[in-house]
């Protein structure tokens, strides 16, 4: 039995659940990924249409260049999600006042989320996300790697272990800090509130789940951007400090350099937002059934 009976979510349905929906929401919105990634890390001429960077980059480099790093990004997702979800979990059942009806404040759940992303930061979310933009950056400049795993050996050898999968370290998990509060929490507390006010017949349906996940994504998006841009400049394939980063930012544009490539982010967050918890409840109401 991995379902339990009090009608709470087993880890272990937490842990597989949330890998699944990570994985498949990587898969779908890379793309918007990599060209938020791309303007972040060089400009891209001002341009903040996410689908124009992506068609210019298929044009010129071809459409596999949209996908490099995609394979450690959904890896990755598949990791941190199913982190994310599982220890969320675990960390609002400390918090919830009432184990009958698991209704926590907003505070506290924006703060099991905070809690979160550190853990996700830690063990899944910095790595990935250094070897991901690494590639990234090595698709236009250097084109040294020849796959994930080369680029680490590479890093590893050059950099030390460390700085290879750690770089930018404070900047993510800032970001998760931010990211896992605003949209973990969001998401909770909108999913309360709308069980408490009758106002949506199914909050676990999938229309329900992707417009609340929409939503939070937005939030968690506007809320985090200048951490995320902080974070990708760090993380480039070369060796870059944290406060080496914010002076270039502020040097290049200045305090609105911060929120560079928002737009490219909205374009997938919103999306990705809506598309991860969708997946993610879908995927509990299956291992449930099958594991009931």
């Amino acid at each position: 039995m991995v379902a339990k009976a009090d009608g709470k979510t087993a880890p272990a349905i937490s842990l597989v659940a949330g890998g699944i929906a990570g994985g498949i929401e990587a898969a779908c919105t890379y793309p918007f990924e990599f060209a938020k990634t791309r303007v972040q890390l060089y400009g891209h001429e001002g341009v903040r249409n996410p689908f124009y960077v992506v068609a210019k980059v298929a044009k010129e480099e071809g459409v596999r260049a949209l996908y490099k790093g995609c394979s450690t990004m959904i890896v990755g997702s598949i990791g941190k999600d199913a982190v994310r979800f599982v220890v969320f979990d675990y960390i609002r059942s400390l918090f919830t006042p009432d184990p009958h009806t698991q209704r926590l404040g907003t505070l506290q759940s924006i703060f099991s989320g905070m809690l979160t992303g550190i853990v996700a930061s830690t063990a899944v979310v910095t790595p990935s996300e250094r070897l991901k933009t690494a590639l990234i950056d090595d698709a236009r400049t250097g084109r040294r790697f020849r796959s994930p795993l080369h680029c680490l050996a590479l890093l590893a050898r050059e950099q030390g272990p460390r700085r290879a999968l750690y770089s930018g370290y404070v900047a993510t998990t800032l970001k998760q800090i931010g990211t896992t509060g605003f949209r973990l929490g969001s998401y909770a507390a909108l999913k309360d509130w709308e069980r408490a006010s009758g106002l949506v017949a199914d909050v676990d349906g999938a229309a329900a789940s992707f417009g609340n996940g929409a939503l939070a994504g937005t939030l968690t998006t506007l809320a985090t951007q200048p951490f995320d841009t902080v974070k990708t400049k760090a993380q480039q394939a070369r060796a870059v400090g944290t406060r080496e980063c914010v002076r270039a930012i502020l040097a290049e544009d200045g305090v609105r350099g911060f929120w560079r490539g928002t737009v490219m982010r909205l374009g997938r967050t919103v999306m990705a937002g809506g598309i991860l918890f969708m997946a993610n409840e879908q995927a509990v109401k299956v291992l449930k059934t099958v594991f009931a």
